[in-house]
């Protein structure tokens, strides 16, 4: 009997660790269908060589640290224990190579792509904070690599969101968002345990559409019509919740939410293009910042602590 049917058995949920592979398994999954679709059916503006260099960038790069990593800590290369260890451990390269090939457009310029994927992975790698016992990345690192690529390189742009359903009509034209909005909402609710943070973003972003109504005199319809997007969709259900970068307790998921959507409404008023990365990337370097700032706090206390000379019995 495995562990996680014994840990079944006695009331007790399944480890962590394999709510989070079986999330990472269905983001893939997801990814790549809609990828596929979206390339032969629902019309795709890019090429096919977009997902084929940014996954081959993210691949490599991500199979490079890991060997780098392996000999400094001196322990064995993760994808090379096994068929079933190497699938898993390229499962983050995988989402952010999908991700960056489907919301960036670079026309021909297939570098920038590459450019963005790299950036994606290198930001694992540079940007970490401490986490319990660890240090982990704290950017999203496919909205990372697409707000360092928009920011260098300002002729590039992200997808048109018409794209998604640009070869539909009619009830279909439906569809597909109410279908990544089933899939998504069940796999935040049952792997990455980020609904709080979805109502939270949903009821921020609302509320600041209204707010900046009221303020600058425009049709409300405007400030909250991205919300009926298949862009929006997934960039609330499938890149808002990436768990390794967000939150993990109510009250942070709520704070992070709301953080996201204030963020875009403060750009949106500057009239900033691209808001939605942005802000989220402007939320993950306020939490990483923040982590640093809770762990220095945590240490001095330690070492006062340590100081502290101890009263005689």
């Amino acid at each position: 009997m495995t562990t996680k049917t014994l840990a079944a058995t006695n009331g007790h949920a399944p480890p962590a660790v394999d709510r989070r592979v079986a999330g990472l398994r269905r983001f893939a999954l997801t990814g790549s269908i809609l990828t596929l679709l979206g390339h032969t059916l629902l019309g795709f503006e890019a090429s096919w060589a977009y997902p084929l260099v940014s996954l081959g960038t993210t691949y490599a790069l991500d199979a490079l640290v890991e060997v780098i990593e392996a000999r400094l800590h001196d322990r064995s290369v993760r994808f090379l224990t096994g068929w079933q260890n190497c699938v898993d451990f390229f499962l983050p390269a995988h989402i952010t190579g999908i991700a960056i090939a489907m919301l960036l457009y670079a026309n021909e310029n297939l570098w920038a792509v590459a450019f963005a994927a790299a950036a994606a992975v290198g930001s694992k790698a540079i940007f970490r904070a401490p986490a319990g016992k660890k240090y982990r990345h704290f950017f999203n690192p496919s909205n990372f690599g697409i707000t360092l690529t928009l920011l260098v390189h300002p002729w590039i742009t992200t997808t048109p969101p018409y794209q998604f359903t640009e070869n539909l009509t009619g009830w279909v034209d439906w569809l597909l968002p109410a279908l990544l909005l089933c899939l998504g909402g069940m796999l935040n609710a049952q792997n990455t345990l980020r609904l709080p943070l979805i109502a939270a973003w949903l009821t921020g972003f609302a509320t600041q559409g209204i707010v900046r109504s009221l303020i600058f005199d425009t049709p409300i319809t405007s400030a909250l019509m991205p919300m009926s997007g298949t862009a929006f969709v997934l960039y609330t259900l499938y890149m808002c919740t990436d768990p390794g970068t967000t939150p993990s307790d109510t009250r942070g998921q709520v704070l992070f939410g709301l953080g996201v959507a204030t963020l875009y409404g403060l750009l949106m008023a500057m009239h900033i293009p691209f808001g939605l990365f942005f802000a989220l990337t402007f939320a993950c370097a306020v939490r990483g910042i923040g982590l640093y700032m809770l762990h220095w706090a945590e240490r001095d206390r330690a070492t006062g602590f340590a100081l502290r000379p101890q009263a005689s019995s």
